[in-house]
């Protein structure tokens, strides 16, 4: 009688196979990060812009990133960006947090009254179309050369895409949620802060990052124009200033640090803020 001979995959090809299969799986796993992914994209266009600029040779007229850098170091250690920087963040702070108010303000009474909602959608059809930019020579007739005139074109900037989001968000709060909010008896200001802003926060968190994005070009845009009227300023003089003695580099590392602080306040205030209140209370899309 013949022995059988029973046929065993190979163990050492198995073993292959799991750890192929395990590496890959990590792999997907550390791709599958946003963070990971964005980090990607702005490697890949950092490469980009090094090529093409040593491609072109021409530093006036776009410099290498290698270049930008230094010059951007430059103006960290000499202490010049950091107190341009300060001085723009802190007219931001101040003109987005009285466009926030007035907007929550109005938007507040449309919800309550007829009448708000008819004066808040006539503002915002008459205003909104309106670029912030274009009543910068009116507000440095009305409030002089001055804070007061930038954060005049700030809160215009910030005003109606906060409270057009806002009010579109409140009115798309279910009738459920609104008849929860009945049931409880709540009325007026802790009926909105209690029921609608915790339900339509996703929408006013949009709103709040457009308004965001508005003010602060408005704000390097305004500060072009203001710094060249009182010589002073923050980093949109920082560039027009560098624009003027032909330093395109520290011209670059201006419009470089305009971009770090737009990621930063994106990827980190506003997505903790996220994480804090929309993930948290169950509402993310």
């Amino acid at each position: 009688m013949q022995p059988t001979i029973i046929m065993r995959p190979d163990i050492s090809d198995a073993t292959d196979k799991a750890n192929l299969q395990v590496r890959l799986s990590g792999l997907e796993l550390f791709w599958s990060h946003g963070a990971v992914r964005k980090t990607f994209i702005l490697l890949a266009l950092a490469v980009i812009w090094e090529v093409y600029a040593r491609m072109l040779g021409n530093p006036l007229l776009f410099p290498t990133l290698t270049d930008t850098l230094v010059s951007l170091w430059s103006s960290v250690l000499n202490g010049i960006l950091f107190e341009r920087t300060w001085a723009s963040l802190k007219i931001l702070v101040l003109g987005y947090s009285v466009g926030v108010l007035l907007a929550s303000a109005l938007t507040i009474l449309a919800i309550n009254t007829r009448l708000g909602t008819d004066l808040l959608e006539t503002l915002t059809a008459t205003f909104n179309p309106l670029p912030a930019i274009a009543l910068l020579p009116l507000a440095l007739i009305w409030f002089g050369l001055g804070i007061g005139s930038l954060v005049f074109v700030l809160v215009h900037s910030v005003m109606w895409a906060v409270a057009l989001n806002t009010h579109s968000g409140f009115r798309s709060v279910s009738p459920t949620i609104r008849m929860v909010g009945r049931n409880y008896e709540l009325k007026g200001l802790r009926y909105v802060f209690k029921i609608l802003v915790p339900a339509a926060f996703p929408t006013i968190l949009t709103g709040l990052k457009i308004g965001w994005a508005f003010a602060w070009r408005t704000l390097i845009a305004a500060e072009l124009v203001f710094g060249v009227s009182s010589g002073q300023g923050g980093l949109g003089w920082y560039i027009f200033e560098n624009r003027n003695i032909l330093d395109i580099p520290a011209v670059f590392a201006g419009l470089l640090m305009v971009i770090v602080i737009g990621l930063v306040i994106e990827n980190l205030i506003f997505k903790t803020i996220e994480r804090s209140t929309i993930q948290k209370w169950g509402v993310q899309n």
